[in-house]
């Protein structure tokens, strides 16, 4: 049986992280004078935000000693999205996207990391605005729920049900026993990559607050930027290779991250997953390099790498910035990046994506059935690392493997049926449970997804939470056994 007041008590909670958030972009719109058009809706937001989460704090009084398994799933689902939609606030309320569903949309891509934009006038868009896209990224980038991990032990409450609930890959990997002390590790190994990402942006010769919010939507991999054209815009080989070294980081398992930091760098080599992540970046920056050298869409291989690199690192990690217009590339250079959509980064980073890990054991997998064919009576385990893979987790990633290309076909019809053209029917389904941003067609690299209809809008936004939450937590809900005693 779900306890309702465990939940609206922990959702209470996150209403105030939430609104503590909304103070910085608040403070930086009343230092750069941005009264009415952003500070006046930032204050009303977080005023309506932090009254909504006392008055769920106060009905339910005190807070929960256990969370269940369904209801840790549940704070999961609810928490994402409740902060879109409390996210979404400060848009509407400003005018800046006056149809609620174009608000919830942004707010949506923000928090899930997707970075699919209806702004069309970025550059028009308040300052502090633009910062508050970018803050939703980083609160998302790791997850808001894990960020509430560091201070529910303080309230008397368990937190690992809503870790497996927020991070539903394979195998959960803990850095330390406590889950409270795992939660406090991977922020300060992501506070530590912003800052320093912030830093080089600047030592570059980018603006404080366009460091900062690159800075956001890199570590989260979500590629909101402060430019019309991304990246591009600063024409910078140095910022480029900046930014392609730090998605690639948040690409990783941050876990990795961690025991590199405390002298073990050896740990990526030693993980095949990571391995497989940088193989696959090498493996399609050539390919797409040599297509655009021979092509002659660049006079040089030296810039034909530079820009083949940072679009396979933006489209495989699932960030989205953009350094270039790739739908003017070879079309086998467009059915590459399509195709890396699905893959995403490796379990454990802020990526979204099927996750390397899953494609990997998927791949694993198919060979194992080739061999059984030739050797009919050999016992044959796929392994990772050197470790076997339980039968129950092979079973879980064929499991979610069949959810997600059911939800990306159906969606997919679904987008057709309001009139999309095909490939901009099926990649903006791609781009969006993928949690990617631009995809091809219609909503490509130039374009955004202002001219969606609204049907469209919430079944994409829909899409975005489901890749964010890797599938299984929100469909859960969807099950008539969830709700029952």
């Amino acid at each position: 049986m779900i306890r309702w007041r465990s939940v609206v008590y922990i959702l209470g909670v996150l209403d105030f992280a939430l609104g503590a958030a909304m103070l910085f972009p608040l403070g930086v719109a009343l230092l750069l004078k941005e009264l009415e058009e952003a500070f006046r809706p930032l204050a009303i937001s977080s005023v309506l935000i932090f009254a909504g989460g006392g008055a769920s704090l106060a009905l339910t009084r005190q807070p929960p000693k256990e969370i269940s398994h369904r209801e840790g799933f549940l704070i999961v689902a609810l928490g994402w999205i409740n902060a879109a939609a409390l996210g979404a606030l400060p848009y509407w309320l400003g005018g800046l996207l006056p149809h609620y569903v174009d608000a919830f949309f942004e707010s949506t891509s923000g928090f899930t990391t997707t970075g699919a934009t209806v702004l069309s006038a970025i550059e028009g868009t308040p300052r502090s605005l633009l910062l508050w896209r970018a803050t939703t990224h980083w609160l998302g980038g790791m997850g808001i729920i894990v960020l509430s991990l560091a201070i529910l032990p303080l309230l008397g409450v368990g937190g690992m049900q809503l870790y497996r609930a927020e991070v539903p890959g394979p195998v959960p990997d803990k850095l330390k026993p406590r889950i409270a002390e795992t939660a406090k590790t991977l922020w300060k190994v992501y506070v530590f990559f912003t800052a320093a990402e912030v830093f080089l942006l600047m030592a570059g010769g980018i603006g404080p607050l366009d460091a900062v919010a690159h800075a956001f939507a890199t570590l989260a991999t979500g590629g909101f930027s402060t430019r019309n054209l991304s990246v591009e815009s600063f024409h910078s080989p140095y910022v480029d290779g900046v930014v392609l070294f730090f998605m690639l980081a948040a690409g990783a398992n941050f876990a990795l991250h961690y025991w590199a930091l405390k002298g073990r760098p050896t740990v990526y080599w030693k993980n095949s997953e990571f391995r497989f992540f940088l193989f696959l970046f090498l493996l399609f920056t050539s390919l797409i390099s040599i297509q655009l050298w021979q092509g002659e869409v660049y006079p040089s291989l030296g810039k034909a790498i530079r820009f083949a690199s940072f679009q396979v690192a933006s489209i495989l990690t699932t960030t989205g910035f953009t350094t270039a217009d790739y739908e003017k590339w070879p079309t086998m250079s467009c059915v590459i990046l399509f195709l890396l959509m699905f893959v995403g980064g490796c379990a454990g980073s802020t990526g979204g994506g099927m996750k390397c890990v899953r494609v990997l054991i998927l791949l694993k997998s198919g060979y194992r059935e080739l061999r059984r064919l030739i050797h009919p009576r050999a016992i044959i385990s796929v392994k990772v690392d050197g470790r076997t893979v339980p039968r129950d987790v092979l079973e879980s990633i064929w499991g979610f493997f069949s959810l997600y290309v059911l939800i990306f076909l159906s969606a997919s019809m679904i987008m057709a049926s309001l009139g999309l053209d095909l490939v901009s029917a099926f990649v903006s389904v791609a781009a969006c449970i993928g949690n990617i941003g631009p995809g091809l067609g219609s909503v490509g690299p130039a374009d955004n997804y202002a001219h969606i209809p609204s049907v469209g809008k919430w079944v994409l936004s829909l899409c975005m939470i489901v890749g964010r939450l890797e599938v299984y937590t929100l469909i859960l809900l969807l099950i008539p056994e969830f709700w029952k005693k």
